[in-house]
């Protein structure tokens, strides 16, 4: 049946991203409509581990988004906490050897000046923090401010709580733009939505639907496998990984990259992580990555060589060249924003991202300066 549905902003994704837009634009006194061609946390959000980090951000406009993404997290888990899994547990990245302590020693001094609680650990210390790791690692910086949240819980709250109209199984076919350029909604398989905002929050089609308003934004899939162990008792207290992890973030290498990333759940399993390669989007599982993962984790934890993985799942994340998010709006489609590009910290950055993508949206001065962020630079840079 077709429909027509008039509001102030049309949200186009119900994963993590579109769900905290639309949470902040409504508690902006804004109509919103979230519209997705799939479920809510259908696509890269249902595929991720929750994460909601600042340790793995270098000082910068990144590390600003998740400084303030953290405290809106940390407020939203006052009221929502146990139904969206939320667990304040902290984060250890570790270093085998003394060559890597240094460098990760100073990596997190330069996040402290820029406002990171980072705690150095010594190799003592680090054992009665996590009793289970491998002996003689060199030491360790302790993140405190990390914490953890099921994704599809948390979407499907924060959608919630927003009270916006929630259209899935619609397929956004085109943006509608009147004469003078403006834009005016989108169109539909099943009818027409007019509304004087559209926020793309597309994820990995982020690129897509920027082309249906005829603009460029270059997001790129990125692909990612996760292994769940079987139920255990609580073994692993915080997400722990190793201090490459953060070298692999920033890489622009298309080809594949893995560093152990472990971390326990509310459920109990464990999620083991993470690798990274840019295929398209290849859903074919790969044996040899699943085997990377499992000896990179039992490696950091040699318990985990006992335990069984019950399933293994993958994901896309969305990228963009400079590894950082196309965050505002964009004055080649005015009335378009974008919220899209986040790579693998979304789930993280979203609060944040919405609640500036909801000051832009509500006339006020967003509290971030957006210029980092602005999704027409791709277009200077060809230019």
């Amino acid at each position: 049946m077709s429909m027509r549905l008039t509001c102030d902003v049309v949200v186009v994704g119900a994963g993590m991203m579109g769900a905290a837009c639309a949470l902040y634009a409504a508690r902006e006194g804004l109509d919103v409509v979230v519209v997705d061609r799939g479920p809510v946390a259908g696509g890269t959000t249902g595929a991720g581990e929750g994460n909601l980090l600042v340790s793995d951000k270098e000082p910068g406009p990144e590390l600003e988004l998740a400084l303030l993404s953290n405290r809106l997290w940390t407020g939203l888990a006052g009221e929502l906490g146990d139904r969206i899994e939320y667990e304040a547990k902290g984060g250890i990245v570790v270093a085998a050897e003394p060559e890597g302590l240094t460098a990760l020693e100073k990596f997190a001094a330069g996040q402290r000046a820029a406002g990171v609680a980072a705690e150095s650990v010594d190799a003592e210390q680090l054992r009665e923090l996590e009793p289970h790791l491998a002996p003689g690692l060199a030491g360790a910086v302790r993140y405190p401010q990390d914490a953890q949240v099921m994704p599809t819980l948390a979407a499907a709250h924060l959608l919630r709580a927003a009270g916006a109209r929630l259209s899935t199984g619609r397929t956004v076919t085109g943006v509608l733009r009147g004469a003078d350029g403006a834009v005016r909604g989108v169109r539909t398989d099943h009818g027409e939505i007019h509304a004087p905002a559209v926020v793309n929050a597309a994820g990995t089609w982020g690129g897509e639907l920027a082309a249906l308003a005829g603009v460029r934004l270059p997001v790129l899939p990125r692909r990612g496998f996760v292994l769940v162990t079987e139920p255990l008792p609580r073994r692993v207290r915080h997400k722990v990984y190793a201090a490459d992890y953060v070298a692999d973030v920033a890489s622009d290498s298309a080809a594949l990259q893995t560093s152990p990333v472990v971390e326990g759940t509310a459920a109990g399993p464990i999620l083991i992580g993470a690798s990274r390669e840019r295929v398209g989007f290849d859903r074919s599982f790969s044996l040899p990555v699943a085997r990377a993962l499992a000896a990179g984790a039992t490696r950091l934890f040699p318990f985990l060589s006992d335990v069984r993985a019950i399933r293994g799942y993958l994901g896309f994340r969305p990228y963009l060249p400079d590894h950082l998010p196309a965050i505002g709006p964009d004055p080649r489609a005015p009335g378009l924003l974008h919220a899209c590009g986040h790579e693998g910290a979304g789930i993280g950055l979203a609060t944040g991202t919405g609640q500036l993508i909801a000051q832009v949206l509500s006339g006020r001065a967003p509290e971030l300066d957006l210029t980092p962020f602005r999704p027409e630079r791709f277009t200077e840079e060809a230019a």
